[in-house]
């Protein structure tokens, strides 16, 4: 093994521990606010979610393939899915990519509208979600996360 990869080698491994060291809080999101879902209705919850300063996310649509986009997923009961919304996203350009990235800064809304199926259970629920999103800051990007979201529901 040559110099030049003993020394990759070592650094490598040198920067493994932090690759898994909780780091900083780059995402937030807010308790979603209850929602009251009719029986055969739509309904449409909002997500409010936080970037720190100095980060962002890649959006839900970005240019390239090989970037992790942002998304949120729910559980499929007791109420469905029928379009995920998310906000415009803008283009930055960063020193590590070559060409504009498609990303996600500050504060931002998130909205879910769902079905209420016409046999749902009166009562509250609780919605289970997760929000998988790859944070960056202008030099680097970080291992993919994912929040889990609790979404309070009261099927009328």
């Amino acid at each position: 093994m040559g110099f030049v990869n003993s020394f990759k080698l070592a650094a490598v491994l040198l920067l493994l521990p932090a690759a898994f060291a909780e780091g900083p809080v780059i995402l937030t999101v807010a308790q979603p606010q209850k929602v009251a879902a009719k029986r055969n209705a739509d309904v449409t919850a909002k997500i409010d979610v936080s970037i720190a300063d100095g980060y962002h996310v890649n959006s839900n649509a970005p240019h390239e393939a090989y970037l992790i986009p942002l998304r949120l997923t729910w559980t499929p009961a007791p109420l469905t899915v029928e379009t995920v919304t998310f906000p415009k996203a803008r283009d930055e350009k960063y020193s590590f990519s070559d060409e504009p990235l498609s990303v996600f800064t500050g504060n931002f809304e998130i909205a879910t509208k769902f079905k209420v199926p016409a046999d749902a259970l009166n009562g509250p629920a609780i919605l289970a979600g997760k929000l998988r999103y790859q944070a960056c800051n202008n030099t680097m990007c970080f291992p993919p996360k994912t929040v889990e979201v609790r979404l309070p529901v009261d099927v009328q």
